[in-house]
Order: C-alpha cells, then structure tokens, then sequence
C-alpha cells in the first residue's frame, strides 16, 4: 500500500470512524445502543465500577461538565437503578454516587456483548493485524491520556 500524507490519513480516518461507530453500534443489544442511557451516563457507571463512590462533584470534574448537568444525569441513573445516592449524615451538601447491583449487572452484561463482537470481527483478521491494530490503540490511548487539553484522565 502506498504512502498516504498525515492529510490524507485523517481525511480517510474521518470516513472510517463514523461506519464503525454505526456499525458496532448496530450490533449491540443493550441500554446504551437501545438510547435508554447516554455514552457520558455509561462512562459515568465505568468510573464508579472502577473508582467505587464517588462525590458527584468528583464525578462532575472527570465528566469535564458542571455539578448541575452531572445531576441530571445521575438523576437519569438512579431512575433505571443503575446507580444509588449517599448523603453524608454531617452536611447533605455532600452527596455521593454508589453503583448498584443493577448498574454493575448492565456493565458486565455490555463488556460480554462487546467481548464477543470483537471475537466475531477479529476473529477474521491475521493474528499479526491484531497484534499492530492493539498496539497502536494503546499509543493512542497513552497519547489521549497523557495530553489534559484532550480531557481529564481516568
């Protein structure tokens, strides 16, 4: 394959990524692919099930949004039961988000489902493209992590 100029490159990648997006998309079966949860709320019970509880102003800086869009979206959470309130018994400005045994069910549910959708796809690339499309994921995501003015790390 001949060399493509860092222009061409993106302008191919700009092609690319919204089919993939639509594509896998299409082949989930769960609440965030059935638009009964947005990407941020999903985002939002990965942290939790990484992070445990978590004060929603915490949650508000990682989300890089204000404590009061975080409250909409966890009131949206806690409505499906994906995720509980705590309020400090010593000051109830003070709020934390637990997730639930539901949001925790919804997580592992979506990771299977996506687990064996990259099986299904993969499965029919070479061992070696897999090996370099994974290792150029992961610089970019050093690359993504390592750089704030693209978001706040997690």
């Amino acid at each position: 394959m001949p060399e493509i100029s860092l222009s061409e490159f993106a302008e191919n990648l700009n092609k690319i990524m919204p089919v993939l997006m639509k594509e896998f998309a299409r082949r989930q079966a769960n609440e965030l692919y059935k638009g009964k949860i947005t990407l941020p709320q999903f985002l939002i019970l990965e942290f939790l099930q990484q992070e445990g509880i978590s004060k929603m102003v915490t949650l508000a800086r990682v989300m890089q949004v204000t404590t009061a869009a975080m409250t909409g979206m966890v009131n949206r959470l806690v409505k499906y039961g994906y995720v509980s309130r705590i309020y400090d018994p010593l000051d109830r400005r003070i709020i934390k988000v637990k997730l639930t045994a539901s949001g925790s069910t919804l997580l592992k549910r979506t990771n299977q489902q996506r687990r064996q959708m990259v099986i299904k796809i993969f499965g029919q690339i070479s061992a070696a493209d897999r090996q370099d499309y994974l290792r150029i994921l992961t610089q970019i995501k050093e690359i993504l992590s390592e750089d704030i003015s693209y978001g706040a790390k997690y």
